[in-house]
């Protein structure tokens, strides 16, 4: 079910944006994710090392399309860093669809795409705020579980309190 509202919203999406403007019939909802990942991902074309020590190019990636993991002294284009962003959305949003029962609204699938775009499916699926949401997805206790996951290497980074503190703000909208 929740492939088929994610392709009628891909539809929708299509549609709406024919010609550059909207149809009139079919209005797709705003894009909160990409400016989410972009405020705290940024754009850069060659290859650092995060906050928490990861090496990383683009919007946060740290594998390119091909599998192979970004190396220090990589450098990629524009057009190529959309490309892996696209992607990595794309699979987080399919490895959320695996995992979460409960249905979900736009805006609580977008948040959950972000923080598993930074922390990766592999920590999502052991963590108890996977088991609040499919428990009870609009359940308060879901934004203590998002501010659980502030810290990188032992220490809180304000990079992530601020950026869990958007995520649960999306997520309730």
């Amino acid at each position: 079910m929740k492939n088929v509202v994610s392709l009628l919203m891909v539809s929708m999406s299509i549609a709406s944006n024919v010609g550059g403007q909207g149809t009139g019939f079919l209005e797709a909802e705003p894009d909160n994710l990409r400016p989410l990942i972009e405020e705290f991902e940024s754009i850069k074309l060659v290859a650092y090392r995060c906050p928490s020590g990861v090496v990383t190019i683009g919007m946060g990636s740290t594998r390119y399309d091909d599998g192979r993991r970004v190396k220090m002294g990589d450098k990629i284009s524009l057009d190529y860093a959309e490309v892996l962003y696209e992607k990595e959305v794309e699979k987080v949003r399919e490895q959320i669809d695996e995992v979460v029962i409960s249905d979900l609204n736009k805006n609580q699938e977008d948040a959950l795409i972000s923080f598993v775009y930074n922390i990766g499916i592999t920590e999502f699926k052991s963590s108890t705020l996977l088991k609040k949401i499919n428990k009870n997805p609009n359940s308060k206790s879901i934004k203590g579980e998002f501010m659980k996951w502030t810290n990188s290497n032992g220490k809180r980074l304000k990079g992530l309190v601020r950026r869990r503190k958007a995520e649960v703000e999306l997520y309730y909208s």
